[in-house]
């Protein structure tokens, strides 16, 4: 209640993954090289989102003459730590280039945790299919992160468990291979009974070990699905995308302004040409 009022009381729910926050993770750049490198199938191939950025892009033709920049192929879900120079320079410019005008992130509600992610593009596909990998890689990015320490401790606790039900499953084993070695023994030799006796009290602490640890796993489980947050996605990008043309009005506008400023230009230069001449 705090929270919607603006008041920050320190709860779980601020820091680094506050919604604010979280709309930055979609600007950034190992999210965006991600969601490139990530598959698409285009014509029954499969490639990577950056290879359909070049092609759409036609720098394929424009690098004939370089040599290092023409091998450089972004294979889908490739290891980016072995990427070369080239490589990361070309993700370097996509990923300027969509900064500057192909991807905008918003959140128009400070009040309301939903955000708005919009990205231009001459190519519609390659809008939705990015935008669909973008947001993927950040929710994935984001539950894995936020989730990580009760994952790490449900983990522990399902470890333990097994390791003290193996123990636990010997020591049964043992109590009844010692009452075996024990049967129609003389009563005066109590001595050959120890090692029964030892291994019941095994059974006993591991029996009360094995439950404690099981109730601990199944509060660990809840947890996790306390901790594990949700990113739901409201609205898809839907082909066809909305197109955005330049009008006839504004090329008109647009056209006198451009004419205007080429005539007066000439004339500016026709001018200081005849004044040099005349001189």
């Amino acid at each position: 209640m705090a929270s919607s009022f603006g008041l920050d009381l320190g709860s779980s729910g601020g820091g680094a993954f506050s919604a604010a926050n979280l709309m930055e993770f979609f600007k950034s750049r190992s999210m965006v090289e991600k969601a490139l490198l990530s598959s698409v199938v285009i014509n029954e191939k499969k490639i990577s989102l950056a290879e359909m950025y070049i092609q759409e892009q036609q720098w394929r033709e424009k690098w004939e003459s370089k040599p290092k920049l023409a091998k450089a192929k972004f294979v889908p879900n490739a290891d980016r730590t072995e990427f070369s120079r080239e490589q990361d320079s070309i993700l370097g410019v996509i990923y300027t280039n969509l900064m500057k005008s192909g991807l905008t992130v918003e959140q128009k509600d400070k009040k309301v945790a939903i955000g708005t992610i919009t990205t231009q593009f001459t190519n519609e596909l390659f809008s939705k299919y990015f935008t669909e990998a973008l947001v993927k890689e950040v929710s994935d990015f984001y539950i894995e992160t936020k989730s990580k320490k009760s994952r790490e401790n449900m983990d522990v606790l399902e470890r333990q468990t097994d390791s003290i039900r193996r123990a636990l499953n010997g020591a049964i084993t043992g109590v009844a291979v010692a009452n075996d070695n024990t049967f129609n023994l003389n009563p005066a030799l109590n001595v050959r009974r120890a090692p029964s006796a030892r291994r019941q009290v095994d059974v006993q602490a591991n029996t009360a070990i094995l439950t404690e640890l099981v109730k601990q796993s199944e509060l660990a489980k809840v947890t996790l699905r306390k901790d594990t947050p949700l990113i739901q996605v409201i609205d898809k990008p839907i082909l066809p995308l909305k197109k955005e043309k330049f009008g006839k009005a504004k090329g008109i506008a647009f056209g006198g302004i451009l004419a205007g400023f080429l005539i007066v230009l000439i004339l500016i230069v026709r001018k200081l040409i005849n004044q040099i001449l005349a001189k």
